[in-house]
This record gives C-alpha cells, structure tokens and sequence, in this order.
C-alpha cells in the first residue's frame, strides 16, 4: 500500500498520506491539548507498518507506550473504539509496535553517544553560549589535538586539552592564534556547568551508528526508535543541539536516493520550536539548506510544535504534509498564528480555515497533504484516525522486558574509556616530570641518550602493526574521506578488535576533523 490512512473529512472523503512524499517533511502543530502527540503517534506506527523506520522524541514521557499493545481496558479506549468506528474502520484491533528504547542520559533505555571530536567545536560552542573569542579558542584546542593526533572523545579529554593549551598559551598562540587564560577559563566553567546537568554521558564511546536507527524487524515492520526526552527537556539547548547534530548526522551518512517509493526515515522533531529559539539567522539558514537537502537521503523531517509561526518561514516553506489541530486565540500573537497557519493552505472555497482552526475539537484537525504530481491536497476538516497501541507510558518491568529483546541490546550499554587525550597529557605530564629528576640526577647530556618516555599517538599505532592499518577503522577513515560511504563510527571495534584499536588512532582525527568540516558547512 503506498498510502497511509489520516482520517475522514467532513465531506466523507478518506485523508492520505502519499509515501511517496513522505520525505517531503511535515508540520504538526496546535495548542496543547489538542491531539498532536495521538496523532504523531499513529503517524509512527502506520509508517512502521509500512517498513519505514522512525525517530521519535518522547517529550512529556507517555510516547513509550508506542511499543505495547492498545487494550479495551485502558483509559480511553472507549474513545478510540468509537473513532475508529465512526471512521469506518472496520479492520480496527489493538496492536504492538518494534521499539527501541534510547536515552542520552542511559537510564530508560540504551545510551546515545557521540565524541566530542565529531561534534565539533562549532556545535560545541553554540551549545555553550560562547562569544566568538571564546569559539575561536576551542577550534584552535581542536586543531591543536588533530595535528597531534590527540584523541578527544569526552569531556574529560576537553578539559586535559584546555589545561594543557592555557599552560602552553605562549607557544601555541605563535602557532595559531591568541589563546588568553581568561577565555580557556570561561570555556572550562561552561563545560562544568554542563556537566552538572549529565551531559558528561553524550561524550565517549562507544559512539551512535546512525544504520542503528534504521532497522526492521522479522516482520519487516520498521523499528520505532523512542528517545526518552523527559528528563532531556530540562536542558532544552542540549535537547536542541542533539537533535541538530543527528540531523547533520543523517544528512552526512546515507547516500543519496532522490524520491524514494518510502522513506529510508521518518524523524519527528517534537519541541521544534527550541532549535529556533535565539538562533542566530546564518543558524537558521543552514537548518533550512538541511530540511530542503536531507529528504535527496529519503529521511522524513516532521515538526511538531504549538504555534505555526515557532517556523521561520524558509524552513516551513519546505514543509508539504501538514496536520494543524486547534488554535486559541486569547493573543494578539496566537490571531497571527491563525492568520499564517490558514495562508499556508490550498484553499477549499466550502471551508473557512481562519474560523475552522479556532473551532476544532480534540482529533480533530486541518489537513493537507502532497498528493502524487507534488501538488498540495485541498485542505480538508478531518477526524483523525487513532491508533492502535497504548495511550500513556510503559511501566519499568515493560521497559525491561523491551530492552532486552532490542536489536542493539548489549552494543551500547557500557561505556568504553581507552586512552585519549586526557590520558596522553597525563602521561607527558608524569614524564616530564620524572625526566626533570632524572635531568638533575644524571645530567642532560646522559638522559637525551635514552628513548623517549612517552610514545605518541602515532608512534604507538605505527608500532602496533602496518598490515593491520587496512583494518577497520583505517578503511574507515578512508571511506569517509572519498565519499564511497558517507560516515561509519571510527571507534567501530575499538572495544572488541586490537586492529580497531589502531585503525581508530589513525582515522580518528582525520575521520572526526571531516565531520566536523561538515558540520562546520552547514552552521555557517
């Protein structure tokens, strides 16, 4: 089937989504209250249905039940039977969906990593409320890791990073710029402050592999990935900043497809008006050159958020499908919002959208969607389907029981620390220290005969095995480099392979600085 079916019109004519435009994004939008999560909801599991996979935000903490079975028992389950009914929806019976738990901070599900190399110091610094000196200082720290093949993987090897810089200032500001202790100390205090909130748990190892989020089960039903955001909501830049560098993720890793017959992904961006609060507009744009280019990749962008105009106008320009549940007009600012969500619209001469959108009930909503030369439908006053798994959250034993039987189950729940950057610096520090005994003790002329103490990143791997540099994550880096595939997770086999160990330390630094050059292109 290449419809999924939203709901009745008025008029008794049926309301689709056409998969084939699916990747042309989407807008869900209303006042709270209104129906938006139901209706995101049954959005995801009819995509799942169809093989499509699906990333979802699991913002007020109810999206999880996603994964478990409706019931007759469950409170509103009498609504949603006579919805169903009064829709015709004769086929109508409770269902499961393939789920996949995630949480940045590891506890409702499995760990979502990056390092700090592949976020860049570009994100980094948006993230921390840097001014531009201040930025200017952390691409100069990045820099300096990547000519010193230093691996910088978590906050902790930031840190060692930023102490050694402020130690060394002199000497590196002949080098690549002015380094002032008083901008390495601004960055340090932001980065505690950070870590405070757990972010410290998004840095390390092993790291996100985007092709995780795009699985199927035996069934061939897509895997619905829910991210447990509750929590994760009381850090909204942090929130914001994830989102837009998974974005950039997928916009770098899979490969082109043009229009697909269905999306490769669908990713429900819930909130989406915190990627735009006090965004500068050069942010905006690159946000907007993402949306418009991302759907070539067959990915699915769907925004929902209160208020319409949350949207600058050059990303809700991009936005093809869209389902708008009620507006209160109480403000000056939510009669605009009413104004601009009805000009959005394919006019309907026997329907007034101004008035309509003031006047819809709780599942209900205005719809319009693409239809298969790209058009927009006219735009219909539709009962909204329901779906057809539990309204409300999971309980833990659930959960458990979810979790253990996950595709990924064991691959990312405990943290891997080997040695990077703040281990090297230690080292050097001990060694320095130690040589200047030895200097005093035996003189500087018996000492500089020996080898040195500390072998670098590059000697090490270098001594390790040349055969084993075609190994993993050498290919890797070379892959990533020439294109043949996008981007594969430099620490793949760290973990479990010596060869991904060394192929690691040598694409590390090459592969995280072609991500974040990147990144790097679509923030400017």
């Amino acid at each position: 089937m290449s419809e999924i079916f939203l709901g009745l019109a008025g008029n008794g004519e049926k309301q689709f989504l056409n998969l084939g435009r699916a990747n042309r994004h989407g807008l869900i939008a209303g006042a709270t209250g209104t129906g938006k999560t139901v209706t995101l909801q049954g959005l995801a599991e009819s995509f799942s249905a169809r093989g499509v996979p699906v990333f979802v935000a699991d913002v007020k903490g109810d999206l999880s039940g996603i994964a478990m079975a409706g019931s007759p028992t469950f409170k509103n389950a009498d609504k949603l039977e006579a919805r169903a009914k009064e829709l015709g929806m004769d086929d109508y019976a409770y269902s499961d969906n393939p789920a996949i738990f995630w949480d940045l901070y590891g506890e409702q599900g499995h760990p979502i990593r990056t390092t700090i190399s592949e976020m860049g110091p570009l994100l980094l610094a948006r993230l921390l409320d840097l001014n531009e000196t201040q930025e200017g200082v952390l691409q100069i720290v990045f820099r300096h890791a990547d000519d010193h093949g230093l691996l910088v993987l978590d906050l902790g090897d930031l840190q060692a990073m930023l102490a050694w810089c402020a130690e060394n200032s002199k000497e590196l500001s002949a080098k690549y710029g002015n380094i002032t202790k008083a901008s390495v100390g601004t960055i340090q205090r932001q980065l505690l402050s950070f870590e405070s909130q757990g972010a410290d748990r998004f840095f390390g190892e092993p790291a996100l592999e985007i092709d995780d989020f795009l699985k199927t089960d035996e069934q061939g039903r897509g895997y619905i990935n829910v991210l447990a955001a509750d929590k994760l909501m009381r850090s909204p830049k942090l929130y914001a900043t994830f989102l837009l560098w998974l974005l950039a993720e997928m916009f770098e890793s899979l490969p082109e497809v043009g229009d697909p017959e269905k999306p490769k992904l669908v990713f429900f961006f819930d909130e989406a008006h915190l990627l735009f609060d006090d965004a500068p507009k050069a942010l905006q744009d690159k946000v907007e050159q993402v949306v418009r280019l991302i759907r070539s990749k067959g990915v699915g962008v769907y925004f929902v958020t209160q208020n319409p105009i949350d949207i600058p106008e050059e990303v809700a320009g991009q936005l093809g499908n869209r389902v708008q549940h009620a507006l209160r007009a109480f403000t000056p600012r939510d009669q605009r919002a009413i104004r601009a969500a009805a000009e959005t619209f394919r006019i309907n001469p026997e329907l007034d959208v101004e008035t309509a959108i003031t006047e819809l009930k709780v599942g209900e909503a205005l719809v319009s969607t693409l239809l298969e030369d790209g058009a927009p439908s006219i735009v219909q006053r539709t009962l909204i389907k329901p779906p057809c798994s539990r309204l409300g959250p999971v309980t833990e034993k659930e959960r458990a029981i979810v979790q253990s039987v996950s595709p990924v189950a064991g691959k990312y729940d405990t943290a891997v620390d080997r040695e990077s950057a703040e281990e090297v610096l230690a080292q050097k520090a001990a060694d320095a220290a130690a040589t200047a005994e030895e200097v005093e003790e035996k003189g500087r002329d018996e000492v500089e005969k020996r080898p040195r103490k500390s072998t670098s990143i590059w000697g090490k791997a270098l001594k390790r095995a040349v055969g084993a540099a075609t190994g993993s994550g050498a290919s890797i880096a070379a892959s990533t480099i020439t294109g043949r595939k996008s981007r594969a997770n430099p620490m793949k086999t760290a973990a479990t392979s010596g060869l991904g160990s060394l192929a690691t330390d040598l694409a590390g630094p090459l592969a995280g600085r072609f991500v974040r050059n990147l990144i790097g292109g679509l923030m400017r």
